[in-house]
């Protein structure tokens, strides 16, 4: 297994003391527990408050509209989660570098949305889903065999947050990406799980030539509509009804498309489907056209946090999203890719928040 010097160091080594190990160990015990208290935390208002000024367990139970001893059960866990400290002298808490981050990091604050709206109660089926390679979990939200034919009617709050999960995490890719994307002249552009469109809107918006077809199922391809129409440009981006899980689904009948996107979009499906799909866009591509795909591989991180989130979100795919696909280490991309008569002409790290753009051709 390859790693970058930066998770080699950390994962080839066991240095936390006896001590610090047995603390982690009761942390894991205790973390869904731990989880619910942060999140209230913030909800209430606790942590803001308690960054503005440090408070008492009484005068955090009055601000929030709390029992006393609703206050002191949410602060005393606080304290030893490291979320807030307390001065022994006047028993007033303050808000902790980690009760910070929980309040004023975005990807924090968007992964515990959705961890709590999308995934918590379907971890419970963990063991089924990894068991029987199916998504058991996804029962808690809708009875559809994967999550992607619910998107369009999940209920709500998982609605809000799993888009504000997805569009976090590739949206800040989207400036670097079109530049090495529109490198070249691309007139006609493929974009494969284009899911609301919003890649093809910076596509149309960053080239007023270029022409997007978004390759997705039907019901995705109506959310499309219902975000972009009537937006500039959305006239150059033309919907094209696939099931790509469906060997036999045809793809768009042109054979002049200058670049194939994917987005985020291969690690929503297992190694053999995977190929399935990377071997029908190599019989559809010329000597000239450039397959790219971007994706989050977590062995291609630049820090331990970054891996830590993605090696958890695969555990989403297991239980909520179709119960096969994760997040993928780079060896195994690169395999499939030259498993289906590709070949990688280049790889682009750190763009965005941590993803890689791979860029291939037919061999």
């Amino acid at each position: 297994m390859n790693l970058n010097k930066q998770l080699k160091k950390i994962y080839e080594k066991d240095d936390l003391s006896a001590l610090e190990s047995q603390r982690m160990a009761q942390v894991y015990s205790f973390a869904p527990m731990m989880f619910q208290v942060a999140r209230l935390m913030i909800k209430w208002g606790i942590f803001e408050r308690l960054g503005q000024k440090p408070a008492t367990a009484e005068e955090v139970a009055a601000d929030a509209g709390i029992s006393l001893y609703a206050a002191k059960c949410l602060l005393e866990s606080s304290l030893t989660m490291r979320t807030v400290t307390v001065d022994t002298e006047t028993g007033c808490y303050a808000l902790a570098k980690t009760g910070w981050f929980l309040l004023n990091d975005r990807s924090t604050r968007v992964n515990m949305d959705f961890n709590h709206d999308v995934v918590y109660n379907g971890m419970f089926f963990l063991e089924e889903s990894l068991k029987e390679g199916r998504p058991a979990g996804l029962k808690t939200l809708g009875g559809w065999p994967t999550i992607y034919e619910g998107l369009s009617s999940l209920p709500e709050p998982a609605s809000t947050s799993w888009f504000a999960f997805d569009h976090f995490y590739s949206d800040t890719a989207f400036d670097t990406a079109l530049k090495i994307v529109f490198s070249k002249p691309v007139r006609r552009l493929m974009d494969v799980g284009g899911n609301t469109g919003r890649w093809a809107m910076q596509c149309v918006g960053y080239d007023p030539e270029v022409r997007v077809t978004i390759v997705d199922l039907p019901q995705q391809l109506g959310l499309m509509r219902q975000q972009t129409d009537g937006q500039p440009g959305a006239d150059r981006i033309d919907g094209f009804a696939a099931n790509l899980l469906d060997e036999h689904c045809p793809l768009p009948p042109e054979r002049d498309f200058d670049v194939i996107w994917m987005s985020q979009f291969l690690d929503c499906f297992s190694e053999e489907q995977i190929k399935s799909i990377l071997v029908r866009m190599a019989e559809v591509m010329t000597e000239e056209t450039r397959l790219c795909i971007m994706e989050t591989l977590w062995d291609r991180q630049n820090f331990d946090t970054a891996a830590i989130c993605l090696t958890q979100i695969s555990l989403y795919f297991t239980v909520m999203a179709n119960g096969n696909s994760k997040m993928y280490h780079s060896d195994d991309f690169i395999r499939l890719i030259e498993e289906a008569g590709l070949k990688v002409e280049s790889m682009e790290d750190a763009i965005g928040l941590g993803h890689t753009l791979i860029v291939c051709r037919r061999k």
